[in-house]
């Protein structure tokens, strides 16, 4: 079964909301705070603590739900925004003229190694993110074919792909998309 095309956005309107301020981001964004559900205590269901932002424009959203405090819990949707925008949300690039920017560059010569949870929470992260899949995405979701337009292993370029969680489900999104098998690490 196919999936839906990802959203688009020009490339530089979506590295501006990647790079915006916390609070720039979440001026664009509608924002919901609500009683999360669940276990927690006597405490989880006294205050509205949760928050999830939304972009409708371009249809996605973050949720956090994981503190009891509301500014805790609204700093961890500005950040999981950054990583749903770079996941879901593809710019149009051409294939043939596609060149890496130095920050997608570096990320592939230092492969997973430094890819910690602090990276991971930095907008540059995204950014090279973002770009390595809209090259996916030109390339309908063939490993081969990216990672030779990359100039890395088909190997490396997987690693990648499915170090994060988040990255994995957008790719194997993308490959059920054009019907190929979903990647899985090995």
């Amino acid at each position: 079964m196919a999936t839906s095309e990802p959203p688009q956005l020009a490339f530089a309107a979506r590295e501006a909301l990647i790079f915006a301020s916390d609070d720039g981001l979440a001026n664009k964004c509608e924002i919901d705070r609500y009683r999360a559900s669940g276990p927690g205590g006597q405490h989880r269901n006294k205050t509205d603590s949760a928050v999830r932002l939304r972009l409708p424009s371009l249809g996605i959203s973050a949720i956090a739900e994981d503190s009891r405090s509301q500014h805790d819990n609204k700093a961890s949707a500005i950040r999981r925004m950054r990583a749903a925008i770079a996941v879901g949300v593809r710019a149009p690039i051409e294939r043939d003229a596609f060149s890496p920017s130095v920050r997608l560059a570096a990320m592939l010569a230092a492969g997973t190694a430094p890819l910690g949870e602090k990276t991971r929470t930095k907008p540059e992260f995204w950014a090279a993110i973002a770009e390595l899949l809209d090259l996916f995405w030109a390339h309908r979701s063939e490993v081969a074919a990216t990672a030779q337009q990359l100039g890395v292993t088909t190997g490396a370029l997987s690693k990648l792909l499915l170090h994060d969680d988040a990255v994995a489900r957008a790719v194997n999104e993308m490959r059920r998309h054009f019907g190929n098998k979903p990647l899985v690490a090995r």
